[in-house]
């Protein structure tokens, strides 16, 4: 795979954010919906092979497909647009202001939210016949998990809600690094490696996803589930998301632009020669 040195992705990255948040109202909303509707079917995919052959791993395994065609589609999820246009600001980038970060943000929450939730009315409608019968066991298993990870960490009051806050952070670690590593490689091949692992690591440790979580929480609701719209925004989404923003902000986006495109001055030779100087002096005062 043809590889790109860190300097050279670290701007892409810029150019990226400033990209996103110059786009269109109309571009960014149809490819937010898109990029919501498509890792919705990637997760009811990684579901129902997980409960039809009883192996979750396999279907973390698999689940990075969606993500891998969203990224190659040009399609945008709040996760990614979380660490990169915010890069676009701090470079200063002639015309990016903290509005427009906010603008594209939303823009693209109420696109990815549109494009799952219409996934999750389809796929309601295909496992129930139209709302005719039950949905079967991969509609249970929905239910459940919606279940499990809104009132589960309600009942752990604010340990529960840092808890998920938490798996934010760790989750948007990992995808934007997915985002960053196809900015590595020139190939479709290096671009979908690259992507595959850290996607594979976050689905199969049970990280948040805010996209992820759009399309499961109101499936599990439409499913049966247990809980109520507000339990799904308060005790999920929430700090699902503003995890997300945290953790690939800190981790991914601003240690890259930090290190790579604001780099630290050089030492001098000098200074090296003088701090060589001193170790060498302590030593011999150690030994003496």
């Amino acid at each position: 795979m043809s590889y790109l040195a860190p300097a050279e992705f670290a701007t892409k990255m810029v150019d990226a954010g400033e990209a996103k948040v110059f786009m269109s109202t109309r571009d960014t909303l149809i490819r937010a919906f898109m990029a919501g509707a498509i890792l919705a079917l990637a997760a009811v995919f990684a579901i129902t092979i997980a409960v039809k052959t009883g192996m979750f791993l396999l279907g973390a395994i698999l689940f990075p497909v969606g993500f891998c065609m969203l990224y190659l589609m040009g399609f945008d999820l709040l996760t990614g647009v979380f660490v990169l246009a915010p890069l676009a600001w701090l470079d200063k980038r002639p015309g990016v202001t903290i509005s427009g970060v906010l603008r594209n943000w939303g823009l693209v929450f109420l696109g990815n939210f549109a494009g799952a939730l219409t996934v999750a009315f389809l796929m309601a409608w295909i496992f129930t016949y139209g709302f005719n019968v039950e949905p079967g066991a991969i509609g249970e298993k929905v239910a459940t998990i919606g279940e499990a990870r809104t009132l589960g960490y309600a009942a752990h009051g604010t340990d529960g809600w840092l808890t998920i806050f938490i798996r934010g952070m760790l989750c948007n670690w990992m995808v934007s690094l997915g985002v960053v590593g196809a900015m590595i490689s020139t190939s479709v091949s290096g671009k979908v490696i690259a992507m595959w692992m850290p996607i594979f690591l976050f689905f199969f440790m049970g990280f948040e996803h805010s996209v992820v979580n759009m399309f499961l929480f109101p499936f599990s609701l439409i499913m049966g589930g247990e809980f109520s719209f507000m339990d799904y925004i308060v005790w999920n989404e929430l700090p699902t998301a503003l995890g997300n923003l945290v953790g690939g902000l800190a981790f991914t986006g601003l240690t890259i632009y930090t290190t790579h495109v604001k780099t630290g001055a050089s030492r001098t030779t000098e200074k090296r020669t003088a701090d060589q100087a001193l170790i060498e002096k302590r030593s011999e005062a150690l030994t003496s």
